[in-house]
């Protein structure tokens, strides 16, 4: 019995998310056209944002939207399986955040919606005293099950005086966790400052944008005006101005002053340009930054 409920749950909650993918387009300034049964349906609007398609808490604002089901099946039979295609400058529109490109592609069967670029996409801080965030990417696309949007391809991401560079950046949008990957090479983030920049590099770097807190892992390198730290792995808060470096081990130069340290873990205070050995213990927290599912 036990058994037979479990099953009856898990596709009951499946069911429950596969209505929740179902896209309802209005056209209250537009019109509709095509094969009533089998479509595809056509809605166009001389106004920008005259075709509104609703799906969960996501809404997509365009000119023109063309609503498809697969091949030999009608309209009403291929509800969770059907394509939704926005054209004519599309604007995405979620909670805090906006996204803007070309065209916009969104499949009932997935639940994701892919905004062709150039895209750009906003986000008004959560509270007072918060930074907005700015991404620009080729390519963004929008989980309607969860708050996750994933950017890819020459992706920037701005938050404060804080910006990154990389080929993905998945981000929970609510959460404000941005994680930057690179196929090759190493993702670039960038915190501006009155006396020079401070600079990571690394093939992956898991931020906080609310916080400011990040780790940095796969290869580390921290450069400071004339200081440069390499390591393994590093945290980082934006609050106390201090990094700190784990490594096999640590290395930090001075270039200005010749001076070198080295370490299993150096304190690496960006605010007063100094670095030394971290004598406490320290383990990586990780698990602060962890993504939905890990």
């Amino acid at each position: 019995m036990t058994r037979i409920l479990w099953f009856l749950l898990i596709g009951a909650l499946a069911l429950a998310a596969a209505n929740s993918r179902i896209i309802k387009i209005s056209y209250e300034d537009g019109r509709r056209s095509g094969n009533l049964r089998n479509g595809p349906w056509i809605y166009e609007s001389n106004r920008p944002d005259g075709i509104v398609g609703s799906v969960g808490d996501l809404q997509i604002l365009a000119s023109k939207a063309v609503l498809e089901a697969p091949e030999g099946m009608s309209m009403q039979a291929a509800e969770g399986e059907r394509t939704a295609t926005f054209e004519g400058g599309v604007t995405v529109t979620r909670g805090r955040l906006t996204a803007k490109g070309p065209r916009l592609v969104y499949s009932e069967a997935t639940g994701l919606g892919v905004l062709a670029g150039p895209a750009e996409m906003h986000q008004e801080p959560a509270k007072e005293g918060e930074d907005p965030v700015e991404v620009r990417a080729q390519e963004m696309s929008f989980d309607v099950d969860t708050d996750i949007s994933t950017s890819s391809g020459g992706v920037v991401l701005a938050s404060g005086n804080q910006k990154g560079w990389a080929d993905r950046v998945y981000y929970e949008e609510e959460r404000g966790l941005a994680v930057f990957t690179m196929d090759q090479g190493t993702v670039k983030l960038v915190r501006e400052r009155k006396d020079g920049e401070l600079v990571i590099n690394a093939p992956e770097v898991r931020s906080l944008t609310r916080s400011k807190k990040l780790i940095a892992t796969g290869g580390v390198k921290l450069v400071d005006g004339e200081i440069t730290t390499t390591g393994e792995a590093l945290y980082y808060d934006d609050e106390t101005g201090e990094a700190i470096v784990i490594g096999n081990p640590a290395r930090s130069v001075n270039a200005a002053e010749g001076f070198k340290t080295s370490g299993g873990t150096l304190l690496h205070n960006v605010n007063k340009h100094r670095v030394q050995v971290y004598r406490k213990p320290f383990t990586l927290p990780a698990e602060e930054f962890k993504k939905v599912g890990e």
